[in-house]
């Protein structure tokens, strides 16, 4: 059972996430025209010299920029996370997203991909078609990750548009769970390993795991340490509750899908 932990930026974070057994250290790439990041690097090195993955999400696409970032970086995954839906949950034309796969897998092959699929917090799942999305993707894809997308009824949308995530045209961190019967399927279906995220925390982790049966989980919001306001603060992480999250998921008694 993979345990991954997002917004690791820096050496000082990541070791004692590597001590404390996370299999994946995942870091982000804000921005394209500050994408060279000397402390991330050192956080991939001491990932790879501790036997663990590095995993690294980058907020663009431009193909030219994502190839520059894998020769300085070299990290075990790149993770594309982009929303692949229109607010009102409107599947995108993805033929560019998956041309820049296919071109990573190419000219990269030691590299992983590990791609985000979309799915709408509970009672909204049918107006997002992730299932149709996971199709598109598998066939050049290494992983599928699970991520909540904040979609709207059509009625309250504006078409082509994705503001309402935290991140603008990417999904992930909101704190809420996606709709576990969905991702369910999507396990059901998928033949490359399924990595549940999603507002995932120590206290439901465990409910996760035993409705979903994933390959692996991922916490990023739900590990994150809080605010005076009870607030998560991004890019700092909680040791004792990733200690209690990876302490949960070792002692599963379950049949759980075992993948490198």
């Amino acid at each position: 059972m993979i345990v991954q932990i997002y917004e690791v930026q820096t050496p000082s974070e990541a070791e004692p996430l590597i001590e404390l057994g996370t299999d994946h250290i995942g870091s982000v790439i804000l921005s394209e025209a500050s994408w060279k990041i000397s402390s991330i690097r050192d956080t991939v090195r001491m990932a790879a010299a501790a036997g663990c993955r590095s995993s690294l999400i980058p907020l663009f696409s431009t193909p030219d920029t994502i190839f520059h970032m894998l020769d300085y970086y070299q990290p075990d995954i790149i993770h594309f996370c982009e929303t692949l839906a229109d607010q009102d949950g409107t599947l995108k034309n993805c033929k560019d997203l998956a041309d820049l796969q296919k071109n990573v897998k190419k000219n990269f092959p030691e590299i992983r991909i590990m791609r985000s699929i979309p799915i709408a917090q509970p009672g909204k799942a049918d107006l997002m078609p992730s299932l149709e999305a996971a199709r598109i993707f598998e066939p050049i894809s290494d992983y599928f990750l699970t991520d909540t997308f904040l979609v709207n009824p059509p009625s309250q949308a504006v078409a082509s548009e994705d503001s309402d995530q935290p991140v603008s045209g990417f999904v992930g961190i909101t704190g809420l769970t996606c709709d576990w019967d969905i991702a369910t399927k999507l396990v059901e279906m998928s033949s490359i390993p399924v990595i549940l995220a999603g507002g995932i925390s120590p206290d439901n982790v465990s409910d996760g795991i035993r409705h979903v049966r994933p390959a692996g989980v991922d916490s990023c919001t739900g590990t994150n340490a809080l605010d005076k306001e009870g607030r998560p603060i991004r890019f700092k992480k909680d040791f004792d509750k990733v200690k209690y999250l990876i302490e949960t998921v070792r002692n599963l008694k379950l049949p759980v899908v075992r993948c490198n």
